[in-house]
């Protein structure tokens, strides 16, 4: 089912979270890893990586909220899921979302 424009905000708020959950990922694997292994830095993993897990926990509960609420095929959800585990994956997420919801 697809969402309506007068309840697009939890898809609105899942699109964002998609985005920042992908960055950080992208910033922890690429930036943060190697400044802890490299230039011996692990301050740098601790604090991204920090932000990534709280980044993927809300991604994780609003995409259950969205198979909730529009009913999502169980295929869908398993992309999605599958989508946060694979560098610049959530980008091809959110701009999936982001057609849906125009």
């Amino acid at each position: 089912m697809a969402p309506n424009k007068s309840n697009n905000t939890q898809l609105r708020n899942f699109r964002i979270v998609a985005l920042a959950e992908g960055i950080s990922y992208l910033l922890l694997l690429f930036i943060a890893m190697p400044l802890k292994y490299l230039m011996d830095y692990p301050l740098a993993v601790k604090y991204v990586g920090w932000a990534h897990g709280l980044l993927f926990i809300g991604y994780m509960g609003l995409l259950l909220s969205c198979w909730l609420t529009y009913g999502w095929r169980i295929s869908r959800i398993a992309f999605f899921s599958f989508a946060s585990l694979v560098p610049f994956l959530p980008f091809v997420v959110e701009k999936q979302l982001k057609k849906e919801s125009i």
